[in-house]
């Protein structure tokens, strides 16, 4: 499959954390960073996500926001 997002990294599931609406998937990439991603539930389980999966991040955003004190 191609896609047009230039923001693509792979990755394996470590962990699925499913709530009523929404599911948090944790990734490992490839040279050990994670990372977070926030998705339906209906996807996740669509995607059929579980620790082990292969994964192909795709990050698409206008704005990414951080804050410290």
């Amino acid at each position: 499959m191609k896609l047009s997002t230039r923001n693509q990294l792979d990755g394996t599931v470590t962990q699925v954390t499913k709530g009523e609406a929404m599911a948090v998937v944790r990734i490992r990439l490839t040279g050990g960073d994670e990372i977070t991603s926030s998705i339906t539930r209906d996807a996740a389980e669509d995607l059929a996500l579980a620790n082990g999966t292969p994964v192909k991040v795709l990050i698409k955003s206008t704005e990414v926001s951080l804050g410290v004190e």
